[in-house]
């Protein structure tokens, strides 16, 4: 009996056993493509029992009752999910960038982040800006710190002032090196596209990589001086094909408009004007005055709609990944006549041979652009136009639009058929008697292949080869009764102007690679060749519109080269202790002699503190590196002249010419040259440390940097009667850079429904000029720039030894006791006798247009199947010239030039008073500190919509949704700091629609 117990008992016990299990299948997906993970470990924690994914992500696997899964993948999130009664569970993972076994994109390689010696910062699609999108670099605003990036206008397609770290040069190009898919751009704008990297569309990029200190850019030597953008596009997954369609639709308003007088405001302060006895404003002025209340502002703008399709297949055929997109935009601009059109293609295809031994990565992408620019001018037209008249006339010669003309009628009025008056225009006509537009077509290609040399294990070959090619054809003609065309032509017939161009480059890189892992010790070795050429030409032909008269028929052609050798080492001891050591030599064809080659060296080390045996007591301690680094770049990208070195004649135009019987011959016209001209070089000193506290639930980074710019590349006057233009490029002069930045990301909430991940980046970057002239001067007061609009050559900001790059020079404002600015009262800083304004040297420095802090701030939430996020900016203490209201005076009201003409003014600027301009009162230098929020976003997920194999997300965005400043101008973020009248930022409303199977 007892035997039969027992046996009964273990059969019992086994069949609760038994009972208890249960099996759970599902699918594992990437969160943001959703396409099916492979090879994903799925196991039951606690307990060795586990398997993997497929190759579409399902799985199958029998479990306890009560048991939690675990899905962990390298560089995503690791998700743990109770089991409870369900037998199907499906799981999407996120992506983790806080990984140290993420991959990270370098110059000629990649490196894991845990192993990164220098300053390097990424940023992946998934925490990109959500907007009306159409250039990469709106991707970065506000993500990265040390990296600013300002929209230059609100037009469609505009360009983007990008500075890392600060400019390092004064007259050569600060803009960053920008590489894509391994192949380095021209930053040289093509006519007819504002920005050359709008023809890339967002949609395609997966990550940018920025390089910032010289430890990590010197690898591309003579075109990092400015930092390296890095950008990579979304490559082809092995798997069954995947498609993704995507829409979306937005409405785009201005969001404010400058505050001027309207038609009965200002024809009371004529009026009062008049009646006061104030010069200028006679009777025959008040006669042309009008009876209209037009609000000029609100009838050159407009509620624009655009539309942004895009769709893609990826996936792989006979084991060859793929993939391919299509995206089109078509974007509307609140100016009237502005918009952008582009149609892009894109194709990668990344197949392996031989065993792998040999990659080949081919990437192919194409752009059709058509934009319309408009007239810009009509932004400012609009503020200064006379609200006292309509937009249209009763007249035979100007389109219909209302125009000033010289001549008066028998009871005093205008004569709509007059002459025209060409110093002012109507904002209307601007837009529509106007037609300019390019079609921009722009082929970028790459084809790499990597091969695994087989005598030598740890020894590849890499090869690449590219090509970037753009052409353009434009015109820009002015509709007979365009008015202001009259100054150039004669006639009434308008202009006809037609322009071409062809920008292109080159692309050869070939290095050797070797990597060797010993016991304690990893060892990389790089060394290559590069050659690239970058060509540009164009024609322009200008003439009025019966091409009676021609204004310019030209054509231009112009080329450089760069020939490079580099090589890197990187050693890595312990896992604990990195080095990294590069050298480049690089050859500009801009150079001559001895000085055509520059040499530039760098090195950096770092020490993985939390490696150390030591910090096994300090838990709370998930990643601590320590990181130095120095390094010497080059600058040689002399934009407005390609042969800063060589002599180089050009036939005179114009009355220049010798006469030899009855024939005339046009002289050769030298430029000027320095044959001694050489590379302006950057070094940078960097300090780093790289923190996680709590298995990187709090993790980021703090860099310490100085920057000395030596011969600079520069402009400096020459002596009058040296047969030369006023200004030689030449190398004169030193810039320092120094600053602090902060990163630091939170990640409070990290559930398998519930996370939350909070952003943070702090900048703090000042810069001096420490050199100015060959001999020390301390007399030499600078060279003046920054020029604004009102009068001829005047100049509001100036380079001075010293004191900040493009420093605001001006007189200090003397103010009465309520307050108000006293018209041409300034401070007496000489104490010489005279008037103040006739003595330069009574101007001062004051303050400069770079912010003091530029702070970052972005978060996303995702519960369930909802998400939110948002991306925001400040910037405090960016001062801005305000341009718009230094030009608005009493006198300026009516301008006899023409016959005479009204315009308006500002009611500040009314409120002020002031008779003449006073241009260079530092009142109109603004501390214009802001905080803007760039965007929020809120989506709604759908993993199952009809069947298990087509998601769809949706979400609602708005795009610069709010300003927070105390700026007196409509947008306080100016590129170059000087506010006159640009196309306005709009503000912009977002349905996306994101569908996936």
């Amino acid at each position: 009996m007892k035997k039969y117990t027992l046996l009964i008992i273990v059969t019992l016990v086994s069949c609760a056993t038994l009972w208890a299990q249960q099996s759970v299948s599902g699918q594992v997906k990437d969160a943001d493509e959703g396409f099916g993970l492979p090879g994903v470990t799925v196991l039951e924690k606690g307990t060795n029992n586990g398997t993997i994914t497929d190759v579409d992500g399902y799985y199958t696997i029998t479990v306890a009752e009560g048991a939690v899964l675990t899905f962990s993948f390298v560089g995503y999130q690791t998700p743990e999910v109770a089991v409870g009664n369900r037998t199907n569970i499906s799981v999407n993972m996120e992506t983790d960038l806080t990984e140290l076994s993420e991959i990270v994109v370098i110059g000629y390689g990649q490196v894991q982040k845990s192993d990164l010696t220098g300053a390097v910062a990424s940023v992946q699609a998934k925490d990109f800006n959500k907007g009306v999108l159409t250039s990469p670099q709106d991707l970065l605003v506000g993500r990265i710190a040390g990296v600013q990036v300002t929209t230059n206008s609100g037009a469609p397609g505009s360009a983007a002032t990008i500075r890392i770290r600060g400019g390092s040069s004064l007259s050569a190009s600060n803009d960053p090196l920008i590489v894509i898919d391994g192949f380095p751009v021209d930053n040289t704008t093509i006519s007819g596209l504002s920005n050359p990297l709008s023809t890339i569309n967002p949609s395609d990029i997966e990550s940018f990589t920025v390089l910032k200190d010289a430890s990590a850019t010197a690898i591309y030597g003579a075109r990092a001086s400015n930092g390296v953008i890095i950008v990579t596009t979304k490559k082809g997954q092995s798997g069954k094909p995947k498609f993704s369609v995507s829409s979306r639709t937005s409405v785009s308003t201005p969001i404010a408009y400058v505050d001027v007088l309207d038609g009965d405001e200002y024809r009371t302060l004529v009026n009062g004007l008049h009646e006061e006895g104030f010069s200028g404003i006679n009777d025959a002025a008040l006669n042309r005055l009008g009876t209209e209340n037009t609000n000029w502002q609100k009838e050159i703008y407009q509620t624009a709609i655009s539309q942004d399709v895009n769709v893609n297949a990826s996936g792989a055929i006979k084991d060859i990944p793929f993939r391919v997109s299509y995206g089109y935009t078509d974007q509307e601009g609140i100016l009237k006549t502005t918009y952008m059109k582009r149609h892009s293609i894109s194709v990668n295809t990344n197949p392996s041979f031989f065993n792998d031994q040999l990659k080949v990565n081919l990437n192919v992408k194409e752009t059709l652009a058509n934009t319309g620019f408009g007239d810009q001018g009509a932004v400012g037209a609009a503020v200064n136009f006379d609200p006292t008249q309509s937009v249209y006339a009763d007249n035979t010669k100007y389109g219909g639009y209302f125009a000033w003309t010289t001549e008066n009628l028998p009871d005093g009025t205008m004569d709509p058929d007059g002459p025209a008056n060409t110093f002012s225009s109507n904002p209307v006509a601007l837009l529509k008697l106007r037609n300019n537009v390019a079609d921009v077509n722009r082929l970028i290609g790459n084809i790499q292949f990597d091969y695994a040399l087989p005598f030598l294990p740890g020894l590849s070959a890499n090869l690449n080869l590219g090509m970037d090619r753009s052409n353009t054809d434009g015109i820009d003609d002015a509709l007979p009764g365009s008015t202001w065309t009259y100054r150039d032509y004669t006639g009434e017939n308008g202009r006809l102007l037609d322009y071409d161009a062809t920008n292109s480059s080159e692309l050869l890189d070939f290095y050797l690679k070797y990597k060797k892992d010993f016991t304690d010790h990893q060892l990389e070795l790089t060394g290559g060749y590069s050659y690239q050429h970058f060509q540009r030409e164009g024609s322009t032909f200008n003439r009025n519109g019966d091409q009676t008269q021609v204004v310019e028929d030209s054509r231009y052609i112009n080329e450089n080269f760069l020939i490079s050798f580099f090589g890197r080492l990187n050693y890595i001891f312990k896992n604990k202790y990195l080095l990294t050591a590069t050298l480049r030599n690089d050859g500009s064809s801009r150079f001559t002699g001895e000085n055509r080659w520059g040499l530039f060296p760098a090195l950096a080390a770092g020490w993985k503190i939390s490696e150390e045996g030591f910090m096994s007591a300090v838990p709370v301690v998930s990643n601590l590196k320590l990181r130095l680094g120095y390094g010497v770049t080059g600058q040689q990208d002399v934009t407005s002249n390609q042969y800063p070195a060589l002599p180089i004649y050009r036939e005179s135009i114009g009355g220049a010419s010798y006469q030899f019987g009855d024939t005339f011959v046009n002289t050769l016209r030298p430029d000027p040259y320095d044959a001694n001209i050489k590379w302006e070089e950057t070094t940078t000193y960097n300090v780093g440390v790289d923190y996680g506290f709590f298995d990187d639930r709090v993790y980021g980074s703090v860099e310490l940097y100085k920057r000395e710019t030596r011969d600079l590349i520069n402009n400096i006057p020459i002596a009058a009667g040296s047969n030369f233009s006023n200004f030689l490029i030449t190398n004169v002069g030193n810039l320092e850079n120094e600053g602090v930045e902060v990163t630091l990301n939170v990640r409070p909430v990290l559930k398998p429904d519930f996370t939350w991940n909070i952003g943070v980046n702090f900048t703090h970057n000042t810069n001096q000029i420490t050199k100015l002239t060959k001999t020390d001067d301390p007399d030499y007061q600078g060279v003046a720039v920054g020029a604004i609009s009102g009068g001829v050559g005047n100049m509001i900001q100036i380079h001075t030894v010293g004191y900040p790059a493009n420093s605001f020079y001006v007189f200090q404002q003397v103010y009465g006791t309520d307050g108000q600015p006293l018209e041409g009262l300034y401070v007496n800083r000489t104490g010489e006798t005279g008037a103040v304004t006739s003595n330069e040297l009574n101007k001062y420095h004051y303050y400069s247009p770079a912010p003091e802090v530029l702070m970052g701030f972005n978060s996303r939430v995702a519960y369930k199947q909802f998400d939110f996020s948002f991306s925001s900016r400040l910037s405090l203490n960016n001062y801005v010239y305000n341009n718009l209201q230094s030009g608005g005076v009493l006198s300026g009201l009516y301008t006899t030039s023409g016959g005479g003409y009204f315009n308006n003014i500002t009611a500040s600027a009314a409120n002020r008073g002031f008779t003449n301009p006073q241009y260079w009162s530092d009142t109109f230098v603004e501390n214009a500190s802001f905080f803007k929020m760039d965007n929020i976003s809120l989506g709604y997920s759908l993993d199952k919509l009809f069947t298990d194999a087509i998601k769809l997300h949706v979400s609602l965005t708005v795009q610069n949704a709010f300003i927070i400043t105390n700026y007196d101008g409509l947008d306080p973020e100016v590129s170059g700091g000087i506010d006159n009248n640009i196309y306005p930022r709009p503000r912009t409303f977002l349905l996306g629609l994101n569908l996936s199977f």
